[in-house]
């Protein structure tokens, strides 16, 4: 860690403060002037993106370049200093100096055609799909793989790689104030590629910017350009002749989606076998993941099993997080004139907002998969993990972690797999979670997405400038202590400022007279409230544990209230506290009951929310132990007079013995060290347990709000129409409460759905037409579908 100074957040050289520079408004100058900054301020910044310490503890163990802070580089901060020559003339032409100045690993294409053609896999599928007539020698063979010709002749022309270069950073000198680039663990890339061992650069999906972004910070720092998997649908000849040749990796022009792609019987193999002859070449590879769909993981699986079979010795995972000020939105279908046009329009526009980019340190994949530390034997069904405690069929929970094999989706119908093949599938699942946590992880938060979320979780009804401040300080000294860094510099009144700007839109900002402070309330629409639910994601993911702690806590006290008023509370055989009518938090929760609810509400969570290498138990204790580092629970005792039956000891989860002791019994465990719980009686921790509740709050809605959605739906129906009809339901709900917008978003549709056909609620039935979705016969019952809405609305506080 770097010590910073006391007086700015952040202070770095590389990391310049925020600054305006257009006139204030009047609420601006008020909040100038208004607002103190506390006078210790983020004293630390914290170093992120380390691999695995359980899954890949020797790559953990080549720390280069961690051992002192090397700061940030702005890449749209050109000057003559970073040229060979020096005059007036060369601050004028230094962009162009600076990029001609870059080194560029060329990669010409060759006989790449030949050896794709020729390896076993391509033959294989050939010679199923298309038996050669006599005398048909292997070039008619090879004429079939014509549709592939682009993708295979793919290159990286170094001149073109310049020329590109420098028009993007002119062009995104244009929409962003800045491109920040944590330079920590650029040295360990370089020495991981003089080692031999091809980079795979792996990102989560945000915009079709992320695809420009990662090559532009590697070609600016001299490093090996990767060639890029987009998954866009260009239709310009024109573009994509330009793309291919500086290294991206294109969808076939026939094909508008992956999806249609991946089911050519053809394209499988032939991206495998590219992936295997770049990888030969020593050529770096960057590819995005999709923690909604699981798109772009099918890569990951193909090098996976490249390394398996020992046609690659090894890569290095390098997970990259981009944090943008801004949600940037892009068309999905990309043409030259939307591109000339779009371009045209940036000559009128002021550059707002910025980027922060990290790159976490490079991990062995083969370490990571052979080791056996990465283990996925206790993943199960959700529906054996949840449905017995939905339908008060069982108590308990059933111990393992929920399996997501949609996160690697079966592009093509095949037969059901064996016990060794769905093994491997769960480890390539597992690794593509791994890299989506990991990406979230070292991603910095930025300003706004610190206002996006106390606006949207503490202040939904309105705050003051001067409380907003005050809560954006301690917000951020929360996240020093999680070791999560931020994406912005300079005093406290400046970043306020600085994101109010930004969020101005979406915010109705009043000036109030007398020289009052400035009130600051969410603009209730669809669109604000979306816009500020992506930007508080980063801290959801930051603050995960305690979101899941204070909904667990949620969950027990709504049965202390719905056991009557003025009732004594037992939990786990221990003596609860008067409830009083106006519900007071004098209330004893039991460590296991308590345990067992933030259990439950783990397996509901969306992928990527927890690592996963922990167990869902690990998890969920940590959940509620992290209640207790932040002070909304106090730890007590529970006499040993009082009967206890722990339901965590029924299990078996935590008893243990000495090895070395003779007499060994199972009565060694029969009275382990319990506790309870009592919320801490501070006036502000009740406003921190909501806080944090409502963080999970809009995927939960979005869960009760979906299955109440079933009671009119006609199924089965295409899985395409099924989910325009849940979002439709889902947006017409919100509009109808006038609230709750954060619940209605196609994202949130989609992962709502997505748990729901793991619950088993839904059926997937896969026909000549695609894929349809219709109700269990389980859940046709209006009776199952309430104890559901019950059992997830346990978890929302109000």
């Amino acid at each position: 860690m770097v010590e910073e100074k006391k007086d700015r957040i952040n202070n770095n050289p590389g990391l310049p403060p925020i600054q305006q520079n257009r006139p204030a408004l009047s609420w601006e100058s008020k909040v100038k002037k208004k607002v103190r900054a506390p006078s210790c301020l983020g004293m630390f910044r914290p170093v992120m993106g380390q691999c695995c310490h359980q899954c890949t503890p020797d790559s953990l163990g080549k720390k280069l370049g961690q051992n002192s802070f090397l700061g940030f580089r702005n890449l749209l901060s050109i000057n003559e200093t970073q040229t060979r020559y020096r005059g007036w003339l060369v601050r004028r032409v230094c962009c162009i100096l600076f990029v001609s100045g870059c080194k560029v690993y060329g990669s010409p294409v060759s006989d790449r055609l030949k050896r794709v053609g020729q390896s076993n896999r391509v033959r294989e599928v050939l010679g199923a799909t298309h038996k050669a007539p006599e005398g048909e020698d292997s070039q008619g063979q090879l004429s079939l793989l014509s549709p592939f010709l682009p993708l295979i002749s793919t290159c990286i022309s170094p001149g073109l790689i310049r020329f590109l270069s420098w028009v993007m950073l002119k062009m995104f000198a244009s929409v962003f104030g800045s491109i920040q680039v944590n330079k920590n663990h650029l040295p360990a890339l370089d020495r991981a590629a003089q080692e031999g061992s091809p980079l795979v650069y792996v990102y989560v999906r945000q915009s079709a910017l992320d695809c420009a972004l990662i090559p532009l910070v590697l070609f600016c720092h001299s490093l090996r350009v990767p060639y890029t998997v987009c998954p866009l649908h260009i239709k310009s000849s024109f573009l994509r002749s330009i793309l291919q040749k500086v290294g991206v990796v294109l969808l076939p022009s026939s094909a508008a989606t992956e999806l249609e792609a991946e089911m050519h019987p053809l394209y499988s193999a032939v991206m495998t076998s590219l992936v295997r002859e770049l990888l030969h070449e020593g050529q770096a590879l960057s590819v995005g993941v999709s923690a909604e769909s699981g798109h772009g993981g099918q890569w990951l699986a193909r090098i996976r099993q490249l390394i398996k079979e020992g046609s690659v010795p090894d890569v290095s995972l390098v997970p990259v997080g981009i944090s943008y000020d801004c949600v940037t939105t892009t068309d999905v279908k990309v043409g030259l004139h939307s591109v000339l046009q779009w371009l045209l329009s940036l000559l009128w526009k002021k550059p707002v907002g910025s980027v922060m980019i990290h790159i976490a340190q490079p991990f062995s994949l083969k370490e990571m998969c052979e080791s056996g530390r990465c283990r996925v034997d206790e993943w199960l069904p959700l529906q054996d993990l949840l449905l017995p405690v939905v339908l008060n069929n069982r108590a308990d929970c059933v111990f393992g972690n929920r399996r997501m094999s949609w996160l690697l989706p079966a592009f093509r119908s095949a037969p059901e797999p064996e016990e060794k093949s769905r093994s491997d599938r769960d480890l390539n699942v597992a690794i593509v979670l791994h890299l989506i946590y990991s990406a979230a992880s070292c991603t910095a938060v930025m300003s706004t997405s610190l206002v996006s979320s106390l606006l949207l979780y503490k202040h939904s009804k309105g705050v003051s400038t001067s409380v907003l401040c005050r809560d954006v300080a301690w917000l951020l000294e929360e996240l020093f202590f999680r070791n999560r860094d931020v994406g912005f510099g300079g005093t406290l009144p400046e970043i306020v400022h600085y994101s109010l700007c930004l969020l101005a839109p979406h915010l109705v900002i009043a000036a109030m007279p007398l020289g009052k402070d400035p009130i600051v309330v969410p603009r209730p629409s669809f669109s604000s409230i979306i816009h500020l639910s992506l930007q508080a994601q980063k801290v959801t993911h930051a603050f995960i544990l305690e979101a899941v702690g204070a909904c667990a806590v949620s969950a027990m006290l709504c049965e202390v209230v719905f056991s009557g008023a003025s009732s004594r509370v037992r939990t786990d055989g221990a003596k609860g506290e008067e409830v009083r009518g106006d519900m007071e938090f004098d209330v004893v929760l039991g460590q296991s009951e308590l345990t067992e609810k933030a259990l439950q509400l783990c397996h509901l969570l969306p992928p990527g929310m927890m690592p996963p290498c922990q167990s869902a138990q690990s998890f969920a204790l940590d959940a509620v132990d992290s209640l207790v580092r932040c002070g909304i629970l106090v730890m007590e005792e529970i006499p040993r007079d009082v009967p206890i039956c722990d339901f965590w000891k029924k299990e078996g989860t935590l008893t243990w013995a000495t090895s070395d002791d003779p007499y060994h019994s199972d009565s060694d465990c029969e009275e382990p060290d319990l506790c309870s719980y009592k919320i801490s009686q501070p006036r502000q921790c009740p406003e921190m347990l909501f806080f944090f509740c409502r963080m999970l709050a809009g995927h939960l809605r979005a869960l009760c709000w979906t299955t109440a959605a079933l009671d009119g739906m006609d199924s089965p129906l295409a899985e395409a129409e099924f989910l325009s009809q849940i979002h439709s339901h889902l947006r017409d709900t919100a509009n109808q409460k006038k609230r709750h917008y954060e619940s209605c978003s196609e994202e949130a549709a989609h992962t709502a759905v997505r748990a729901l056909i793991d619950l088993g609620v839904l059926l997937q039935k896969r026909e000549t037409g695609g894929i349809f979705l219709g109700v269990s016969p389980l859940f046709q019952l209006s009776e199952n579908r309430q104890k559901l809405q019950r059992f997830i609305s346990q978890y929302l506080y109000n």
